[in-house]
């Protein structure tokens, strides 16, 4: 199959969760627009015309796919707000996200605060793929540290992560608190070719110097090619790195926002195979690069079934820990065999 493994859907129950908040980040709709307001990022016009299930399928069809999987977009900082807050915003995402059917599949998303492993288990009982992280809370071995259940319960039940740009716990405020507001002199762009490269930069930095190590088994997914982190593995021997980080067929590489150089030069140092497609769907057009028409999808399609595993199916509410116990064991079989 042909899978977008990373788009975006503005769906009823986020919006109307996000409309209810008064502070941010929050929906306002006036004079028939729909604005995002986010912490440290410019307001965005959400296009709710081209937003529904519907036409995302038709793009998906046109597009030569079979599935798309959509998340929750980490830069709305939604995962990181204080417990209380993210948990029903969450829940919203994951109501609208589930209920799009098919060619729809989803993501999973938890709050950071007080990070509990038994979120991974609801998000994927609930018939979730996998967990998507914000960049932001793994850029660091301490913030690696404090997620090791959370990533330890996607790794014993043969879940994937995947990691997108997005701040982690605190970073808003400290974002706010030294640059303020945006500001608007800044192309609308400035965010995504610097804080979001910056940031999966880290978080690439420290899952392979100290995160393979402590999740052998985890199947993790960088969105935006990791912002080509790898092609900087001779500055990393340089100074004092991991000498060889060797091929890795559990870390993956998906081509948001890049083009067939790009995706090329990448396939050279971690291997095709380890390559998946992502469009980043509404943000970006994938045919401003054509980059479905570059792409190996022998080796993408392999990647994507070696990524993702076999496919996730909801169980019937209420949810079980029994139930959990046994997709699990399923999945450890699999990956055993």
């Amino acid at each position: 199959m042909k899978i977008d493994v990373h788009q975006h859907l503005w769906t009823e129950p986020l919006v109307g969760a996000l409309q209810a908040r008064q502070e941010l980040p929050f929906v306002r709709r006036e004079h028939g627009l729909t604005v995002l307001f986010l912490a440290g990022e410019r307001p965005y016009v959400i296009e709710r015309s081209s937003e529904t299930a519907a036409r995302r399928a038709t793009l998906v069809d046109g597009d030569g796919l079979d599935r798309a999987l959509v998340c929750l977009s980490s830069p709305l900082g939604i995962e990181s707000l204080p417990r209380e807050q993210a948990l029903p915003l969450i829940d919203a995402y994951h109501e609208g996200a589930l209920a799009l059917g098919e060619p729809f599949g989803a993501w999973g998303s938890i709050a950071l605060d007080r990070a509990d492993p038994t979120d991974v288990d609801r998000a994927l009982q609930r018939g979730c793929v996998g967990i998507s992280l914000p960049a932001g809370a793994l850029a660091g071995v301490d913030c690696l540290a404090r997620l090791r259940p959370v990533l330890a319960r996607l790794a014993r039940a043969g879940a994937p992560l995947l990691v997108h740009p997005g701040p982690g716990p605190g970073d808003l405020r400290t974002r706010l608190a030294t640059t303020g507001e945006p500001s608007l002199s800044d192309p609308l762009w400035w965010s995504a070719l610097t804080r979001y490269v910056s940031d999966m930069h880290a978080a690439w930095l420290a899952f392979v110097s100290a995160g393979r190590h402590e999740h052998p088994q985890l199947r993790i997914v960088f969105t935006m090619l990791a912002g080509l982190a790898p092609l900087h593995a001779e500055r990393l021997r340089s100074r004092g790195g991991p000498a060889a980080l060797g091929a890795d067929p559990l870390t993956f590489y998906e081509t948001s926002s890049y083009g067939p150089e790009a995706v090329r030069r990448l396939a050279e140092i971690v291997g095709a195979g380890q390559l998946l497609y992502g469009s980043d769907r509404p943000v970006v057009d994938p045919a401003e690069h054509g980059i479905l028409g570059a792409l190996d999808w022998d080796a993408v399609g392999d990647g994507t079934r070696r990524a993702l595993g076999e496919p996730r199916r909801r169980a019937p509410a209420p949810e079980r820990i029994s139930a959990i116990a046994a997709a699990a064991a399923t999945s450890e079989s699999a990956v055993a065999r």
